[in-house]
């Protein structure tokens, strides 16, 4: 006999566990927005700066030393950056895969058929 009490129970369960996962997606996508934003809002920062003290220059060689620790500084921090990003990516897609890994981990395998 169908039990609807357990089922409604296990709906519940089903649905609460759905928007829980939900609202940590969400969070992490947050997270990587304020990170992009921040990291976009230092970069401009750090262009500024570095626009300013090219305009103080006097000679060609201190530009070009200017120039080659700017593009290295930033080049660092771009690899940083994505770096940190990729593992956030990383983690929001382990967190987005959670719910999936009991029901995929006792799914049957299919065995190819025999001819």
């Amino acid at each position: 006999m169908f039990n609807f009490e357990e089922a409604n129970k296990k709906g519940k369960e089903a649905v609460d566990a759905m928007v829980k996962n939900y609202s940590e997606v969400a969070k992490g996508l947050q997270a990587i927005a304020v990170e992009a934003s921040e990291y976009s809002k230092k970069s401009f920062q750090d262009l500024a700066t570095h626009v300013e003290s090219l305009s103080g220059v006097r000679s060609i060689e201190t530009a070009m030393e200017l120039q080659v620790n700017f593009v290295k500084s930033s080049y660092e921090s771009m690899v940083a950056e994505a770096t940190k990003m990729t593992e956030m990516y990383a983690d929001l897609a382990k967190t987005a895969y959670k719910p999936y890994e009991a029901p995929v981990a006792k799914a049957p395998v299919p065995t190819p058929a025999a001819h």
